[in-house]
């Protein structure tokens, strides 16, 4: 199978990071571009960065997006401090309007959505950030992308050596997986499920944290 090329988002995010080492030490994937308002940091032969301050004002004709087999799009926000006007802007038509631009450029692409554990799939409950989360979940996959897949991971413990992790989560890093086995991913994991389910697909659209871990085997 020929190794992929894919689109990312997220990379200055720790998610979005853990996921960019992945695949640029995975040999099914062959060129990466990542997509953020400022540099990642990171230099490697397969990864090319393109910066853009707003993903609202992407393009939907941008021919710099053409070429690619997937898109990771590991980049969100907390909806801590948020109301919900603000966070639907962010969370939902950031995610949308990006991704009608990669697809309209890329017909045959399979777009990953980094959601979240407990997204509201009925866009009815009290939770609000779930409530948005579902209805881009919902959204996304109308849309006539080969394939649309929302992952839903719990807690996910940081690759080796990542630049982008919160000093208050560090403590949580060994002790989580440790004691909450079944609620906890590593970013290595993340990164090769999305690889996966790009080059194999997958019997559901949404991926809960015991199909990411079968997918990462």
């Amino acid at each position: 199978m020929n190794p992929i090329k894919i689109i990312l988002t997220g990379a200055t995010g720790m998610v979005g990071e853990g996921v960019l080492m992945e695949c640029l030490e995975n040999p099914n994937v062959s060129e990466i571009l990542s997509i953020s308002r400022k540099p990642s940091g990171k230099t490697h032969p397969k990864l090319k960065e393109y910066l853009i301050p707003d993903f609202l004002s992407i393009d939907l004709n941008d021919e710099n997006l053409k070429g690619y087999d997937a898109c990771f799009f590991c980049a969100g926000i907390s909806s801590v401090g948020m109301n919900e006007e603000d966070y639907t802007k962010i969370t939902y038509d950031t995610t949308l309007h990006f991704a009608k631009a990669v697809l309209n450029q890329n017909p045959d692409m399979v777009f990953s959505y980094v959601s979240g554990a407990s997204t509201d799939s009925t866009e009815s409950g009290k939770l609000m950030w779930a409530r948005v989360k579902g209805k881009t979940e919902n959204d996304l996959k109308r849309m006539n992308f080969k394939g649309a897949y929302n992952f839903r991971p719990g807690f996910m413990k940081p690759v080796d050596g990542q630049l982008n992790v919160k000093w208050f989560f560090k403590p949580f890093i060994w002790i989580f997986p440790v004691f909450f086995q079944s609620k906890s991913l590593t970013l290595h994991e993340v990164g090769r499920a999305m690889i996966k389910v790009t080059q194999n697909g997958y019997p559901t659209s949404t991926l809960e944290i015991r199909d990411i871990k079968n997918l990462a085997i």
